[in-house]
């Protein structure tokens, strides 16, 4: 999964460090692009950039550290250009995908909160830890992480395969976001029966994933059907739902997600 690194080690302890030579200053467009080098089709990070942009301090992978632009207007040139998070998982090297996700999650939080929700004044980074502050009223807001479900449903030596309407063409699961006091079972069971029209039982955690593009944190459960298992699927949200068996599970083109490595691990019998 994306988060699978090792042996290289993420730190994401907030220190305010002061900008060194070596380190890599990360900048994003109004639109969530990136700045990054690209050659031969493959694209890695831009590391000669100004030390003089507004910057802060994002995360540490092994001994490179990371710093997040405040600024979005640096110009594109020939070997430079912004390109979008999902584009670069497809060029990119594992180590730099899971950078990007992160650091975008983290732009993202930044990009929304420049005022305090409780008395409009702007926020100013806190002196101390991973949060922004209100000098008038002292509202602090911290990066916002959304909880959200990845569900194995299970028959047999079936399982539950989706594509959704829009967006990801490829084989996925049912997921969906954790609602206002729901624990993460209930999930799993409302949007199996939103997606599907079906009951489950057995609900069995997996594992969990980080995944920047949506600020998400996502935990996987396998589960089975409870009774009747026609599906009645949600046209609004997919335009696929079907049982398949294990044979004739059409992986994701790579091994990044959590979703992609529950099909597999049910595909060949591994759970």
């Amino acid at each position: 999964m994306i988060q699978d690194i090792y042996p290289s080690r993420f730190n994401n302890s907030y220190v305010p460090f002061e900008i060194r030579n070596d380190d890599i200053i990360l900048i994003f467009d109004d639109e969530g692009k990136v700045l990054v080098h690209e050659e031969d089709g493959m694209v890695s990070l831009v590391n000669e950039v100004s030390k003089e942009l507004a910057k802060t301090y994002l995360f540490s992978l092994d001994e490179q550290r990371f710093f997040l632009a405040m600024e979005s207007d640096y110009a594109e040139n020939e070997t430079e250009k912004y390109m979008t998070i999902r584009d670069i998982r497809k060029k990119a090297p594992q180590k730099t995908v899971f950078v990007l996700f992160t650091a975008y999650h983290l732009w993202q939080w930044y990009s929304v909160n420049k005022f305090c929700g409780r008395c409009g004044e702007r926020v100013e980074f806190h002196a101390s830890e991973r949060a922004l502050q209100c000098q008038k009223c002292g509202n602090i807001i911290y990066p916002r992480i959304n909880p959200a479900v990845i569900v194995g449903v299970t028959r047999g030596d079936e399982i539950l395969i989706t594509k959704y309407r829009r967006g990801y063409a490829h084989s996925a699961l049912v997921a969906g976001f954790t609602e206002i006091g729901e624990t993460l079972e209930e999930t799993v069971e409302r949007e199996v029966m939103e997606e599907a029209g079906i009951k489950v039982k057995n609900i069995r955690y997996y594992k969990s994933q980080p995944w920047g593009m949506a600020q998400d944190i996502l935990a996987g459960f396998f589960c089975e059907v409870d009774g009747d298992s026609e599906i009645k699927m949600d046209e609004n949200e997919l335009k696929y739902a079907a049982w398949v068996k294990r044979g004739d599970i059409e992986l994701q083109p790579d091994n990044l997600s959590l979703t992609n490595e529950m099909m597999k691990v049910f595909k060949y019998d591994e759970i």
